[in-house]
């Protein structure tokens, strides 16, 4: 069998969204990177690389965790309220606190600063293997026309009008649009929403859910948008 390249026939070039405030490193990740037959996106901050990621779109993400702006962890963790697509995290930090860190807000894979350019696009070549393009393609905003949830602005709008959520209630909404369809459990929801050390504690999420209920103009009774499984979690379904 012919291995399959990036640049295979009848297919377009993975992508790749290169976040870094170093020229240098950008320039040399992005020639490296074309020499393999990738394109090529850049940002120089945390907040320019969500705005592109999210216009644009990419196949693999490489995160340097030094930004100006936004630490990496916090591009990282807003990154993974609405995609999965693979990321690889940069940083100078060799510490294994650190790593571990990282690949439990989310990242895919890490390394550390200086790297090999062989070692780097071995790890390029892994992570977008194992992509799932569905997750990586999951649109940034909900709009049914009803009710609007941009999950890179962390806006959310009913009939036009701005809703206030606390930071909370905005957490749990977004990982339930970002799952649309998808049952997600008590324990995951309470450990993304509130932390490993309270997934037992279940009477927080029913009075989170109540409250996002509320403000959303949904009903336990006829939900619109989320739907209580009975002894398991929830459903966010749309219109």
């Amino acid at each position: 069998m012919t291995p399959t390249t990036p640049t295979d026939a009848c297919t377009s070039p993975a992508r790749v969204l290169v976040i870094d405030d170093e020229t240098q490193i950008r320039r040399f990740l992005e020639i490296s990177l074309r020499a393999q037959g990738y394109a090529v996106l850049q940002a120089h901050d945390g907040r320019s690389g969500l705005e592109t990621l999210a216009t644009h779109g990419a196949d693999l993400v490489i995160l340097d965790i030094g930004l100006p702006d936004l630490d990496g962890h916090q591009v990282l963790a807003q990154l993974r309220q609405w995609s999965q697509v693979p990321v690889l995290m940069l940083s100078v930090r060799a510490a294994e606190s650190e790593k571990v860190a990282a690949l439990d807000a989310g990242a895919n894979d890490y390394v550390t600063k200086p790297f090999g350019t062989q070692e780097l696009m071995a790890r390029v070549r892994g992570l977008l293997r194992q992509q799932v393009l569905a997750d990586a393609s999951a649109p940034p905003v909900y709009d049914d026309g009803h009710l609007r949830v941009d999950l890179i602005h962390r806006e959310v709008q009913l009939d036009g009008a701005p809703v206030t959520l606390s930071r909370k209630e905005f957490a749990l909404l977004s990982l339930l649009v970002a799952n649309a369809g998808r049952v997600l459990t008590q324990p995951q929801l309470l450990r993304e929403v509130w932390g490993p050390t309270h997934t037992e504690d279940t009477h927080y999420l029913r009075v989170l859910v109540a409250k996002l209920r509320t403000k959303l103009g949904d009903s336990a009774l006829q939900p619109r948008y989320l739907v209580t499984e009975p002894g398991v979690g929830l459903r966010f379904v749309g219109g």
